[in-house]
């Protein structure tokens, strides 16, 4: 197996917005064309590898601070390509993001040297939190806090206040109000926040997204003289910054 040397990784990498380098690995191109978009609208430089071989290839030629690797790849698998990026001494950390869910599978991602394990299928507001733990580790990366108006969202504590006053929510709303604020004044859909939120194989034919706004509202806008979410009729919803 070649040997890359450390001499072609630049030393600062960091996007024109001083976030982080990222690599994300999969090979079904709708879903890596849906992450990659997410990532670069949060403001990440990323690459995108389509098999282990061009995974082993970018990630031991260029610098990455992290890398979202699916296990399930053609022409070599994520665990070999994790194990040969950890031979190389390449110290990007990694992040599988599979259908393999086991226990045994996630232990077995684990001691070939990822940092995390995210099974599918997975909602992106989660993704995005742990990447962003992940890069804080790296002293990289924003404030865990998103505002809007008088709203806070704290994705470290997993508190939201608004106003001063504390905002108590389930794990899915939490999400779900997460995903509204990173997509402040853009006109979501129903089935993109679905998607997002509750994952890549929900089914879009249920009313779950508007009862979750219904909870949303009630906790985030009820009794505040500003409403920040709105419905945009035949389209879908918004978070407006007023």
């Amino acid at each position: 197996m070649p040997k890359y040397s450390p001499q072609y990784y630049p030393q600062n990498n960091f996007s024109v917005e001083g976030k982080a380098h990222i690599l994300l690995v999969e090979d079904e191109r709708h879903l890596a064309e849906s992450i990659s978009k997410r990532l670069a609208e949060e403001g990440y430089s990323v690459d995108v590898a389509f098999d282990g071989e061009e995974a082993v290839s970018r990630g031991c030629s260029k610098k990455y601070h992290l890398i979202v690797l699916d296990i399930l790849l053609p022409k070599k698998d994520g665990l070999q390509v994790l194990k040969e990026l950890r031979q190389n001494k390449i110290q990007s950390m990694v992040i599988i993001l599979t259908a393999k869910s086991t226990i045994e599978d996630r232990v077995e991602g684990l001691k070939a040297g990822a940092d995390d394990y995210l099974p599918k299928p997975f909602a992106v507001a989660e993704l995005l939190a742990r990447i962003e733990s992940l890069l804080r580790r790296q002293g990289i990366g924003n404030s865990p806090t998103l505002t809007v108006s008088d709203l806070e969202l704290d994705i470290e504590k997993r508190r939201v206040r608004r106003a001063s006053r504390d905002i108590q929510l389930t794990t899915k709303e939490f999400k779900l109000l997460e995903f509204l604020i990173r997509n402040k004044n853009r006109v979501l859909t129903r089935r993109e926040i679905a998607e997002q939120v509750w994952g890549y194989t929900f089914d879009t034919g249920t009313n779950v997204v508007d009862v979750y706004i219904a909870y949303l509202r009630k906790a985030v806008d009820e009794g505040f003289p500003v409403r920040l979410i709105q419905t945009v009729r035949g389209v879908g919803f918004l978070l407006k910054e007023e």
